[in-house]
This record gives C-alpha cells, structure tokens and sequence, in this order.
C-alpha cells in the first residue's frame, strides 16, 4: 500500500496535552454515517457475533443477548433471530496461550456449524481490552485457521468511554488532560499481558515475537477518515489481501462510525475481515446506536420482581488494578455497606481455605439477611508468582475462593455486581450458572447491566459486570447507590467485618 493514509512510523511518544493533540487533527467528516450504517447491515442479513474474551466487554450494547456456552445447538438458534448482533462469553483471557488457542479453534468450528445450519452469515468480533491486554495474536491466528481465510485483521482498540484513543498508530490512555501512551501506563506492567510498545505496529510485532514486522503493518490514519471519509476507508481495506493485520486511527465515535461505513462498503463488495477490537466497535459494527444510561425507573420501575426484596444486594471485588482498589476503597468508606474481605494468604494456603471461605459466607448470609448491602472482596495485597503463568494461575485460585464463598450463600441478593473481569465471568457462569442472559444497557457509562435468564440459579436477578480498569474513585460506590435507590439500610445492621 503506498496510501498517504497508511503510516509507516514507530516510535514511543511522549505524554501530550490532550486539548492540543485533537486541535491538530483535522475537522471530523461531516455526515452521520449511522443511518447508512444501519441500512447496510440490515440489508447484509450479517450475524455480527462477539467472542467477548471478558464479560465487560457488553458495556456498549443494549437488548443484545449474551451466552456463556457456545455449542451448536445453543448457537443455531440465536442465528435464526433478526438481532444483528450477539456475545458469547469466552472469559479466555483467564486461560494460558495454549487454552485461549484451543477454545477459540474450537468456538470457530462450532459458529461454523450453527452458521451453515441457520443459512446465515456471520462477522466475528474478537472483543479485548481496550489497554491492550489479552492473547493477540493467539485468538487472531487461531480463528483465522478455522473461519479463514480472511483479507485482513483490524485492529480498533478505541474505547470512547474509558478514554483510549489511537492517534498516528498511538494508542493513547486518556488521564485528566493528558493523553499518556498506553505502554506508559499501570496497564503494560501487567504481569501476564504487559508490553513495552504504545505504537501499535511495534506492538503487534512485539506480540507476535517478530513474526509480523511492522514495517509490515499498514494503517489507516485519522486524516484518511476526517478528509476522504468511507470511500477512502473503503479504497484502502480493499487492496487489504492475505490476513494482514491493519492498525486502525480512531479519536472521535464519529471517526469509529465513518471507518465502519467504509468497512461495510467493502464487506459488501466482498471483503473478509476478522476484527481484533475493544467494547465501542462491537456496537457501531452491529449498527447499534448509543443510548442513555438506564434511568432509576428503568431499573426500579419495571423490575420491582427482581430487585426490591429484603435482603441486600451484594458486591464482589477480585479485581486488583489500581482503579478497582481506589473504587473498593471509596465504597467501603462510605459507611453504607457491610465489608466481608477474603485474606489471599487464607485462601491460597490448602489448609486455612475451608475455614476462611466458611467464615465469609457465615457474614455474608447474615449481612444480607439483615437487608445491608454487602461488600465481598479479596485482601488488596497483590501475590504474583515467579511467571506470567503462575501469576495468572494465583489470579485464578484467588477467584475461585470467591466463587466458593458465594456457592455458599442462601440469600438471594437483591443485585449482584461484580468487580472486575475474572471475577465477574467466574460469578455469572460458575457461581450463578448462566447459560444465556441479555444485556439491558449501562447502569453508569460503560458498565453493563444484564438480566440472569430462567436457567440460572436467580432467575431475572439484575447482574452488573464492572469492568475493573474503568470508571473515577466513586465510580463502583454511584453504582450501588443507583441500584439501592432510596432505600436506607437498616438502623440497626449486624457487623459483617472480618474477625481474626
């Protein structure tokens, strides 16, 4: 490609002014591209299916279902519904490379199956984190062996709503009024997905160790999409030929929507594309348009069945990104919870876990048989192991305890959020057995509300996925308040606090 519109820089930037780096861009394209969007999609009959490698990954959609099995027979029939758009919870990011290759080669040929059955044809989402963390290209390459071959692999990490905007193949983290490169951030010291590169073309040959150069990895830049707008887009990802990855520049939801239309224009000429991506493109592929945030009506309006009850709602906290902690922090200051905490030492010794995961529970039953909102959640201190793979592995035994505690409990709670994104798929498919639920909407920016289907152990129960590395220090705290609405707790409520 010899594009003007198609980069050929890497470097690692430094932190810039936000204000100033978006006045140097051009003007964005002028038109509303939604309405054609919308047009094309219906038009294409596309099922646009979301393997969400995180349960977060739905804080974009609204009336779109979700489902944590993927066998034929629970696929085929999602695929005979007029919805252009369905998740299916993979929560691979909590495997090994080998495990997340595995289960989406195996994913893939079970969408193929329930695709050529249905006569339908579908548009896979490779749905991650929107700071980068995740198996690439592990799923990438696995999908493309079974579904391939395809003409390219976008990559759009752009997240309006937490801030991650990709400028001349900068992936950028939006702090206050700054705008920090990603690999400069908490989030590239993760110790299972860290990185050391914000440009996308070096991190994608980072990621792949070496094996796509980027010299190799073309792009497609905001001044393509502001002044060419979805021709141009379109031009461009048709000379895309044999699986390439493509980095996609994206600031604005406007600049997302006008590289979508592109997109879809050259789907329509027959294009193939896998999509490697974060939580906004899901929603613009599918034609899905933003809504607000569910009102206090909404929630309590018409759902008075399955959250006004008498005991409290209940919140798990595993996740242990700094955002989390400070979020967990200010919650439990507030003095409106009773706090359950879960020491990681207890759990993760064979002999103390039984007692420690029965004392929890004995304090959650009683918090919320008392009608008080419950916080559960792990000690903060952070044990990590000699690997990537041993770190994970303590993440996952951390979680487990959770989930063990929460087995436990008898109540019903007249919510549940779940804090982070281990956490929150291990809650909703281990602990409260979902197999398919729908996504209502977003109970605050960003963080999705689902309703539990019949199959569950609390059917209709109101479920909120909070993704860990999201939201400012009061973020999970507004939540719980907008969930408990005016109700006080009680005057009297039992001490839940951890006894040593």
């Amino acid at each position: 490609m010899t594009d003007p519109g198609l980069r050929d820089s890497a470097f690692e930037p430094r932190r810039i002014g936000g204000r100033d780096l978006f006045a140097a861009l051009p003007p964005e394209w002028p038109a509303d591209p939604m309405p054609e969007i919308q047009r094309l999609v219906d038009a294409s009959g596309v099922k646009v299916v979301v393997l969400d490698d995180d349960p977060t990954g739905t804080q974009t959609v609204h009336n779109v279902p979700v489902l944590t099995e993927w066998s034929v027979e629970s696929l085929q029939p999602e695929f005979m519904t007029e919805g252009a758009c369905l998740f299916v919870l993979t929560n691979s990011r909590s495997l090994s490379p080998d495990a997340a290759r595995e289960l989406n080669r195996k994913i893939g040929g079970a969408l193929k199956s329930a695709a050529a059955a249905a006569h339908r044809r579908v548009a896979i989402v490779s749905r991650s984190d929107s700071t980068l963390r995740g198996h690439f290209p592990v799923e990438t390459d696995a999908l493309s062996e079974v579904l391939g071959p395809f003409d390219g692999v976008l990559l759009v990490p752009f997240f309006e709503t937490g801030g991650r905007h990709t400028i001349n193949d900068v992936h950028y983290l939006a702090e206050g009024e700054w705008l920090t490169p990603v690999a400069q951030t908490q989030f590239a010291r993760d110790v299972t997905f860290g990185y050391h590169n914000s440009n996308l073309r070096a991190w994608v040959e980072e990621k792949s160790a070496g094996r796509i150069r980027a010299e190799n990895v073309p792009s497609i830049s905001i001044e393509m999409i502001r002044r060419g707008g979805p021709e141009r887009v379109c031009e461009n990802l048709m000379r895309l030929t044999g699986g390439r990855v493509c980095v996609t520049n994206v600031a604005s939801g406007s600049d997302l929507l006008v590289f979508v239309l592109g997109l879809l224009q050259a789907e329509a000429a027959g294009k193939r594309f896998l999509y490697r991506t974060a939580a906004s493109f899901a929603a613009a592929r599918a034609g899905i348009a933003p809504r607000a945030v569910l009102s206090r009506d909404e929630l309590f309006g018409n759902q008075q069945t399955t959250i006004n009850t008498a005991t409290g709602g209940l919140v798990i906290v595993g996740s242990y990104v700094p955002t989390s902690s400070a979020q967990l922090r200010a919650l439990l200051a507030s003095g409106r919870t009773a706090n359950v905490e879960v020491h990681v030492r207890a759990v993760l010794a064979r002999e103390s876990r039984p007692g420690e995961c029965a004392r929890a529970a004995e304090s959650v039953n009683a918090a919320l048989e008392a009608g008080r909102d419950t916080v559960l959640y792990a000690s903060r201190e952070l044990v990590t192991g000699g690997d990537a793979l041993e770190s994970l592995s303590i993440c996952r035994r951390v979680s487990e305890s959770l989930i063990e505690v929460l087995e436990r409990i008898t109540s019903r709670p007249r919510f549940i959020v779940a804090k982070g994104g281990i956490t929150s798929s291990d809650v909703a498919t281990r602990a409260l057995r979902v197999r398919r639920a729908l996504v209502l909407g977003q109970i605050i920016p960003g963080v999705p509300l689902w309703r539990l289907g019949e199959e569950s152990r609390w059917p209709g129960m109101i479920y909120v996925s909070f993704p860990g590395n999201l939201g400012g220090p009061t973020a999970l705290k507004d939540a719980v308040d907008k969930l408990s609405g005016d109700r006080a707790p009680p005057a009297n409520p039992c001490s839940a606090q951890r006894q040593r």
